[in-house]
């Protein structure tokens, strides 16, 4: 598997095992949930135990693609991992555009746009090029 793979699918994976601890009430990296909510739901909304373990397991699923499973030559991987990179490039572009609520209704704070300006959408966009990087093939030796 290549470096940009690799990188890809470890970040994928530990914004999944993130996503798993909100859904069982960590705040974390934040002191509370209310600092958490707004930073980056971009609401004082917080998102149900069911929601944070789907996009975890959304994500478990993009980082397994992005990793090669299940087999690196398979159709259903390329299309997955080309849709993980699709729409991790839309969410970027809406992003750095200021727009994310168009996508998600409601994320709206000054510090979740700032936030998401400044370290999301550069992360959603790096992804999306490790994903789309994840598919060529290696060079043999």
């Amino acid at each position: 598997m290549s470096i940009p793979a690799r990188l890809t699918a470890g970040t994928l994976l530990g914004i999944a095992s993130l996503h798993v601890a909100w859904g069982r009430g960590s705040s974390f990296p934040f002191a509370s949930t209310a600092e958490l909510t707004d930073a980056v739901v971009g609401n004082d909304v917080v998102p149900s135990p069911a929601a944070c373990y789907g996009v975890a397991g959304l994500l478990t699923v993009a980082a397994t693609a992005t990793a090669g499973l299940p087999s690196r030559e398979s159709r259903l991987r390329r299309l997955t991992v080309a849709g993980v990179a699709a729409t991790l490039a839309i969410r970027a572009t809406a992003g750095f555009a200021g727009r994310t609520d168009a996508l998600v209704p409601g994320s709206t704070s000054t510090r979740f746009r700032r936030n998401d300006r400044r370290a999301f959408a550069p992360l959603c966009a790096a992804l999306a090029a490790g994903a789309v990087m994840s598919l060529r093939r290696a060079s043999r030796p």
